[in-house]
């Protein structure tokens, strides 16, 4: 929801928030907004009250102006007021009418108190003027913290905030104890040609004007809604049994958190009903002593002091009638022994009742739906990876056997030759090629038979005959 005072509301847009408008100008718009119902409703006042509050730097400061009726100021307007110190200042309006006499009374401001004045609506030109010297305003921080570290003061500057005109700027500041800024001031004065003021805030209000987001996730409440602050110690945390843990304890702001104290009235009730000295039980079986407590569900944890390996969640009921039999002069036997002796637990909820449907788990029956299951991922990315092994060990090997096959053959010239006087009659040339060697037989195609021959010796052809 955007607040009405918001600079990015525009009239019926203003519920949709500041997102949709683009964003505030000035920062967040959830800094100790109120909402004027009233004048959302477009309700008139019964009874005109003549005092507005109006919010500076996005309400992360208000005051009390009167509204003159030639102003015609209503929530959410830009207006030019008077400055406490001289010259001018621009602010928002954020409540008007009846609720600002209720907001006065809050912060016992009396009615008739001497306020300023709003001088008129405030213009183009004053909201240009507001946003230069609200740009200058990170960069002069910067250099304040430089000038305040080498004066060697003990002390923190926190956020500043210039006037609506540019002729003030005013200097908030932490420190533990007094600091005598006199000479800063002269620092400042003269680098930044404007009326310097300083004023001491705590870590708090700090906090509170800076803003954050908190351990929950929201923004933080001393920058939202809460505007006092109450003292937080660290009893409050015993209350709700929570572990003295200063980091886990703290805020933003290093001190205790303010949200410790929201439950604390819930478990200091709810306490009652447990006894004060029961930290330690005697018992025949050994010394029992408390370790914590569950206060809700009315829960008290014990263990022996010799032997911690074991708790026994006891009900605190249980617990009184061991205190009383302790009083009375006996001693439970055992842990055990205490937690048989069972309470009468009384339960505020109502029986349960039976819903009055009729039974048709038998009678009406989904048939089963059967579903592929799916490999694991790790499955597939095994999978893959050894099939791209096997694809690189086999393109290896084909590259091996085609550089086998094409690896050229020695000639048979090149080979070692044996010798002729071996037997071996020189080498062959080989069948399929062509060519005669020097010293080679001739080759004789188609050469006729020779009758001698192949009547053998029986035709009488010159030989003996046996």
């Amino acid at each position: 929801m955007g607040c009405i005072g918001c600079s990015c509301s525009t009239g019926k847009d203003s519920t949709k928030g500041c997102k949709s408008n683009g964003g505030c100008a000035t920062g967040g718009c959830n800094r100790h907004n109120t909402y004027d119902w009233i004048t959302a409703q477009g309700i008139a006042d019964p009874r005109p009250f003549d005092a507005v509050e109006v919010g500076f730097k996005n309400g992360s400061r208000k005051e009390f102006f009167k509204n003159l009726q030639h102003t015609r100021a209503t929530t959410g307007d830009w207006v030019v007021v008077e400055a406490v110190g001289g010259g001018f200042d621009v602010g928002t309006v954020t409540l008007t009418g009846e609720l600002v006499r209720l907001q006065m009374k809050r912060k016992r401001v009396r009615s008739d108190a001497r306020l300023g004045q709003v001088v008129r609506k405030a213009h183009e030109r004053d909201l240009e003027r507001l946003d230069e010297v609200r740009k200058e305003e990170r960069d002069i921080l910067i250099h304040a913290r430089a000038i305040a570290r080498s004066l060697d003061l003990n002390m923190k500057i926190g956020d500043v905030e210039f006037q609506g005109d540019g002729r003030k700027c005013t200097f908030f500041y932490t420190a533990d104890g007094r600091v005598d800024f006199r000479e800063l001031i002269r620092h400042y004065a003269r680098d930044f040609k404007v009326k310097v003021e300083m004023r001491q805030i705590g870590a708090r209000q700090e906090s509170a004007r800076i803003g954050g987001i908190g351990n929950c996730g929201r923004e933080l409440c001393c920058s939202t809604w809460l505007t006092e602050f109450k003292s937080v110690n660290t009893a409050a945390a015993r209350y709700q049994n929570l572990a003295i843990n200063q980091t886990k304890l703290s805020g933003m702001c290093g001190r205790l958190k303010c949200c410790l104290n929201y439950e604390l009235d819930t478990y200091i009730d709810a306490l009652e009903d447990f006894p004060d000295r029961a930290e330690r039980l005697k018992t025949n079986a050994g010394l029992a002593i408390l370790i914590k407590t569950d206060v809700f569900k009315r829960l008290m944890f014990y263990t022996y002091a010799e032997d911690r390996g074991k708790f026994y969640p006891i009900h605190v009921d249980q617990i009184w009638e061991a205190i009383a039999m302790i009083k009375s002069g006996k001693f439970p036997e055992s842990l055990d022994h205490i937690l048989s002796m069972a309470p009468v637990v009384e339960t505020d909820e109502p029986e349960e009742v039976e819903p009055d449907f009729e039974n048709v788990h038998d009678v009406i029956q989904l048939p089963i739906e059967k579903r592929n299951k799916r490999k694991k991922s790790r499955n597939k990315n095994r999978d893959r990876s050894q099939s791209a092994a096997a694809a690189v060990e086999k393109a290896s090997q084909n590259d091996s056997a085609q550089g086998r096959r094409q690896a050229p053959l020695p000639r048979r010239h090149d080979r070692p030759q044996q010798g002729a006087n071996q037997g071996g009659g020189g080498n062959r040339p080989p069948q399929n090629r062509p060519e005669q060697r020097p010293g080679d037989r001739p080759k004789q195609e188609n050469r006729p038979p020779n009758p001698d021959k192949s009547k053998g010796p029986k035709d009488g052809g010159g030989g003996e005959e046996k």
